[in-house]
């Protein structure tokens, strides 16, 4: 493991900080690339226009018409936490804007597999739809679009997802990645797509006065589930993105909004007016989340629908109680899964350069956060597949895989299947995760095919675990109200929180919790003793060491100290 201090441009920080900013979030900012203040101006005006989207006028104009004319609308969802806050942004946003026949289907994960399908297409149209709208998905739907039209439905796709090379024929699509989009946050998530649809469709019935400025419904209410989707779906957060969460995290904090929503923080035991990135990313997504790995994603989507405060509350204990049974099954999962990738490679030497996984045993909601944790762990691109349990799909392998920077999976999978037809029934994703369909003897094939692809992209200091930090942490700034201020701020993906590296001295370590696998810690910073906490870590540290670490508060009997939470040492 590497640990390396971001470069911080001292102008950058200066210019910050003679503008007002903290001067410790001025050099955090300008070392994240924000050169001026008003980069970190999170007004609703300061929002990218609509109008920078490819094909959002021509959904706003059918939309339109279709609302005028009472059709009847069916979004089509994902079954992820992306999909579901974006299916309820679209069910609430119609409806706010007077459309009257508003509803949704969401597929199931295993019996269905993902995004519009011929299947999907025809059980829109059987539950008597006109008109059928995507989110967060139908991009790479091409057969599932050509039915939708050849049943007679009108088709809107909405998505966020790299198209293929062919489109669909959708009547309209609104995608910031397909060809000849000029949209600038090409990181805009499948919920924030919806969003601007909606913003769009507000526009075009003013235009046709069916309200004015002063009379239009307000859309900002539904900034805090796209602000929920968006960390939950971990896309990276441009300026544009960081906007979107901050109104939305503004809004909770002040306890503005849905039943769903503040339902969601109690039954996580986080507490809304001080909700924070991390309470989207770490507790409310994964409950919303487990439903669709588990259950049905119908359940997560009607506590985002919901606005009775008890059945909120009903709904979210239930979501809370799928999220402990899949924390249960992956804790299984992911300890046979590690043994599995430890078992390729002896004890001393290096992993391989790509893995890939499968027992009959796995669980196939489950297999992407298992890929994650073995990724996290020995910082390799990682597949884990489980079988699936589709009917008639029997011998087929559905596998979700997690990358490391400098190895694109998706273009990894495509370049797979060029040189190995057949291999991979089907594939689909992004840079950093993906899935793909493989047979069950072909598994071994593909084993060997992604580890050769690594081998040709990946080189020593790619498979070398680096740990970007913010250098050394001054003592004045280590204390419970600086955490807090930290704390308020939008951080997620590609604008990573604060994690600072410094040489510390060692006092004392203890393994702690249930399974003793968390090691704590009690350390001197710069003269000053301090408890530091390392989860999932057991093996000791030497008296001094060279450690990354995040900034937290540790209540205890109404005192609040700062505590540190080790990320990595570099031994």
């Amino acid at each position: 493991m590497k640990i390396v201090a971001r470069d911080i441009p001292p102008r950058a920080a200066w210019a910050l900080e003679q503008a007002g900013v903290h001067p410790l979030l001025a050099r955090l900012y300008a070392a994240r690339g924000v050169r001026a203040s008003d980069e970190l101006d999170d007004g609703l005006a300061r929002l990218l226009p609509p109008s920078g989207l490819k094909g959002i006028d021509d959904a706003a104009r059918q939309l339109a018409d279709a609302m005028a004319h009472h059709k009847r609308l069916i979004i089509v969802a994902d079954y992820d936490c992306d999909g579901a806050t974006a299916c309820a942004v679209g069910v609430r946003g119609l409806r706010m804007l007077g459309a009257q026949h508003v509803d949704y289907l969401v597929p199931d994960r295993v019996t269905d597999g993902y995004g519009l399908t011929p299947p999907i297409a025809r059980r829109v149209k059987e539950r008597g739809a006109d008109v059928l709208i995507t989110v967060d998905n139908g991009i790479a739907s091409v057969e599932g679009v050509a039915e939708a039209k050849a049943l007679g439905l009108q088709v809107v796709v909405t998505d966020h997802h790299l198209p293929g090379p062919e489109l669909p024929l959708a009547d309209a699509i609104v995608n910031p990645n397909q060809p000849g989009c000029t949209f600038e946050s090409k990181s805009i998530a499948g919920v924030g797509v919806m969003f601007y649809v909606l913003l769009a469709l507000r526009a075009e019935l003013r235009a046709r006065g069916v309200f004015d400025a002063a009379t239009q419904p307000k859309l900002d209410p539904l900034l805090t589930l796209v602000a929920l989707g968006t960390v939950a779906d971990v896309v990276r957060l441009d300026a544009n993105n960081r906007r979107l969460v901050a109104q939305g995290l503004k809004r909770i904090r002040a306890g503005q909004m849905p039943a769903g929503v503040a339902a969601l923080f109690n039954a996580a035991g986080r507490k809304a007016p001080a909700a924070t990135t991390f309470d989207f990313g770490f507790a409310l997504g994964p409950r919303i989340n487990a439903a669709g790995r588990l259950a049905d994603m119908t359940l997560g989507i009607e506590c985002l629908l919901t606005d009775d405060a008890g059945r909120a509350a009903e709904l979210a204990s239930t979501l809370d109680g799928i999220n402990r049974e899949r924390r249960e099954i992956e804790g299984g999962m992911r300890e046979q899964a590690m043994l599995m990738a430890e078992s390729l490679f002896d004890n001393g030497e290096e992993p391989p350069p790509a893995i890939s996984v499968f027992d009959p045993d796995f669980h196939e909601g489950v297999v992407g956060i298992v890929a994650s944790r073995i990724k996290d762990k020995l910082h390799r691109p990682t597949f884990v597949f489980a079988a699936s349990s589709a009917p008639g799909k029997e011998h087929e392998l559905k596998g979700s895989g997690r990358s490391i920077p400098g190895f694109h999976l998706r273009d990894a999978l495509d370049l797979v299947a060029k040189r190995h037809p057949g291999v991979i029934l089907k594939f689909g994703g992004h840079a950093m995760a993906a899935g793909c369909t493989v047979t069950e003897e072909g598994f071994a094939a593909f084993e060997q095919a992604l580890a050769q692809v690594a081998q040709e992209w990946l080189d020593a200091s790619t498979l070398t675990r680096r740990i970007e930090t913010d250098g050394p942490l001054s003592p004045e700034y280590c204390r419970a109200d600086i955490v807090d201020t930290l704390h308020r701020e939008v951080w997620g993906q590609g604008f990573l929180p604060p994690t600072f590296s410094e040489e510390v001295q060692i006092v004392s370590q203890r393994l702690v919790g249930e399974a003793k696998n968390h090691l704590s810690i009690k350390l001197i910073h710069q003269g000053n003793p301090v408890d530091a906490i390392w989860f999932g870590h057991t093996e000791q540290l030497p008296a001094r060491v060279l450690l990354a670490f995040r900034l937290d508060v540790n209540e205890w009997r109404g005192e609040r100290k700062v505590q540190f939470l080790v990320e990595g040492a570099e031994i």
